[in-house]
């Protein structure tokens, strides 16, 4: 077969398109046939780092969508002949390939009506948003929730599952995607570039702050983040827990929450793996029902899946970018 080859990690300019053996299936397995890939900031991010138990030449990607075309013993969830999409393991050979051998526990159905590109597009982001607002995060009685960088993939399925719960939804985004996270439901966006977001947020909640917070842009963020806290409140992170040093016992007793889709592959445990594919259904009918956006900005053929990841790389990038194989 043939797929996007990484050479050694480094650089995405070591990704070409060249020839390596069809994976073989294990029990427990199923073989798809790609017929369309996301891109998400992880995948740029790994090529660049590597990992030690890859080894080379190595296919990165984690979100795919396609057709079974064989299955491995013990595989009762799906047949040879339906759709499905999946978020793959960062440890195992990836996506970006004509065909990839992927965890059965973690295969989503396609429903009917959903296209690959759309099943493709709601994994890695979509699947993070709905961990951490309605699995990891308590939105029991809850008014408020802040989402930074509401523009990106994460983010912005975040705003709109956050809203769908009738919350109050605050978000960070530079001035020209203010119209963008107000059409997916944000109540109030606030520049970060040029305002002070914790005076903002207390200017806003009259001194209270946030009941809920998801944070996805860095630790320093987040450690930010605990002022922008109400008492009791919040937070869930994904690029690094805050630094929780000067928080004094008994006084804001905050709740702290990692949103890592990643440690599930990692955990090998079926209800974390099965949880991974109840997500990305669930989502999945929420597309079929014209009750979620795709995010979807960008349609690229596979011979320029390189490009769109160097936009991404830039920061550049707005919503979703699919890759169709």
């Amino acid at each position: 077969m043939k797929a996007w080859l990484l050479t050694e990690p480094g650089s995405l300019d070591y990704l070409k398109w060249g020839e390596i053996e069809e994976p073989k299936i294990q029990a427990g397995e199923l073989l798809v046939a790609v017929k369309a890939v996301a891109l998400n900031p992880v995948d740029y991010k790994v090529a660049l780092n590597g990992n030690p138990a890859w080894r080379y030449p190595h296919i990165v990607g984690v979100d795919l969508a396609g057709e079974v075309v064989s299955l491995g013993n013990d595989v009762t969830n799906v047949k040879v002949g339906d759709r499905v999409a999946v978020h793959t393991s960062l440890v195992r050979k990836g996506a970006f390939a004509e065909y990839a051998a992927v965890d059965a526990r973690a295969a989503a159905l396609i429903p009917e009506g959903v296209s690959f590109e759309e099943a493709a597009s709601i994994l890695c982001a979509g699947m993070t948003a709905y961990e951490a607002v309605l699995q990891k995060l308590n939105t029991t009685k809850k008014k408020n929730i802040l989402i930074h960088a509401g523009a990106g993939g994460v983010g912005g399925f975040a705003i709109q599952l956050a809203k769908q719960l009738g919350l109050k939804v605050f978000t960070t985004a530079s001035t020209e995607n203010h119209e963008l996270v107000m059409s997916l439901g944000a109540d109030i966006a606030i520049d970060y570039k040029k305002e002070d977001v914790t005076k903002r947020v207390h200017e806003e909640t009259v001194g209270r702050g946030m009941d809920l917070i998801l944070n996805r842009v860095s630790r320093d963020v987040a450690t930010a983040d605990l002022e922008r806290l109400a008492f009791s409140g919040q937070l869930a992170y994904i690029a690094g827990p805050p630094d929780l040093s000067d928080v004094k016992p008994f006084s804001l007793s905050p709740s702290i929450h990692e949103v890592a889709l990643g440690a599930a592959h990692a955990s090998n445990d079926d209800r974390a793996v099965g949880n991974l594919s109840f997500m990305a259904e669930t989502l999945m009918q929420m597309v079929k029902e014209k009750k979620l956006n795709t995010l979807i900005k960008e349609i690229l053929p596979r011979t320029e899946l390189v490009a769109g990841l160097k936009k991404l790389q830039s920061r550049h990038a707005r919503g979703k970018i699919i890759v169709k194989f």
